[in-house]
This record gives structure tokens, C-alpha cells and sequence, in this order.
């Protein structure tokens, strides 16, 4: 018979934040740009911190810790997470373009591919944007690629807090599969 694993038991196998270090994380920086909802940008904390992501850069409008509502959602993923903030991002792109970092926008575009069907490189940065407009036109000439998630009901689009979720665990298991 199925049982759940208690709480306390789950806990007691995780590592402490003391424990958590960059290099048990993935080579990924994700830019999560004018996040209207705080309770959205609790979710990508706690989202990245369950996937390894080494680095989040909150950007525009996007709420940053402390924040108890951030921190509702988030339920300590903002201690584990190294995380910056950045009034503009167009400065930070531009960086990364120098470096010749490549910057993966999820987003729906005319050029997206199926986020599953593309071989990610790493290390890389992420490009995340706003739950009304999504990722600025501006900014998506920054990027090399376009992926999204497939709809197959009625809506266009996930949540952005839900589709991040998703994509950072194809990005984990990309990763995990070839390194």
C-alpha cells in the first residue's frame, strides 16, 4: 500500500542552508522581469530553489525580499536562492551578451519553439517577463532563442509562476542528462 512520506521525515532528509552551496547548482540565471504578483514571484523563488537555479535577478516592477507575502509562497526559498535586483535589465543583457552568455526567452513568439524540443546550452540565461504583455519586445532581440510551452486547451498561456515551473525542470533535466 502507498503511503505519503511524513513531513518531518522529508525534512529531516533535506540539506540546510549552510549545506547549499553553487556548485550542487544549475549554470543558469534567470531574469524574471515586471512579475506583477508578489505571489508569482514567490512561486519562481520556491520553483528555483526546487530545480538548483544558481541565480535569480529580479528586474522593473518585480517585488523583492523581504516581503511576507513574497515569502507566503516562497517559504524560505528567498534565504536559499542568490538573488539581485536590477532597476533596468537592458543593462544586464547587454553584459551577458559581452560574455556570450545565451539568453533563452519563454515566451510565444513567431520564432518559439516547443520548449522540450530545444537543446539547451549551459551555461545560460533565462528570460522571463511581465503575466499581461510577457517577456518586452526590447528585450527579445537580446535573445538567441524563443521557446514556449503547447497549449492544447482554450488558453494561450500558463501562468507565469506555473510555466516556470515547468521549463526550469526540462532546463534541470537537460542538464542532469548530459553533465
Amino acid at each position: 500500500m502507498i503511503k505519503k512520506t511524513p513531513n518531518s521525515q522529508l525534512k529531516a532528509s533535506r540539506p540546510g542552508i549552510q549545506d547549499l552551496t553553487l556548485k550542487n547548482r544549475l549554470p543558469i540565471t534567470v531574469i524574471a522581469d515586471n512579475i506583477r504578483s508578489i505571489y508569482n514571484v514567490g512561486s519562481i523563488f520556491r520553483s528555483s530553489d526546487a530545480a538548483g537555479i544558481e541565480k535569480l535577478i529580479l528586474s522593473g516592477i518585480t517585488a523583492t525580499p523581504p516581503h511576507p507575502q513574497l515569502a507566503k509562497t516562497s517559504l524560505g526559498a528567498e534565504l536559499s536562492v542568490s538573488w539581485e535586483y536590477h532597476r533596468d535589465a537592458l543593462p544586464l543583457l547587454e553584459s551577458l551578451k559581452e560574455q556570450k552568455i545565451p539568453l533563452i526567452a519563454l515566451e510565444h513568439t513567431n520564432e518559439s519553439v516547443d520548449f522540450q524540443n530545444f537543446s539547451y546550452p549551459f551555461p545560460l540565461a533565462v528570460l522571463i517577463g511581465n503575466e499581461v504583455e510577457g517577456v518586452s519586445d526590447s528585450y527579445l532581440g537580446y535573445c538567441q532563442e524563443a521557446v514556449e510551452i503547447p497549449m492544447a486547451g482554450l488558453k494561450q498561456s500558463l501562468n507565469v509562476a506555473v510555466a516556470y515551473g515547468i521549463f526550469v525542470y526540462e532546463l534541470r533535466r537537460q542538464f542532469l542528462q548530459r553533465f
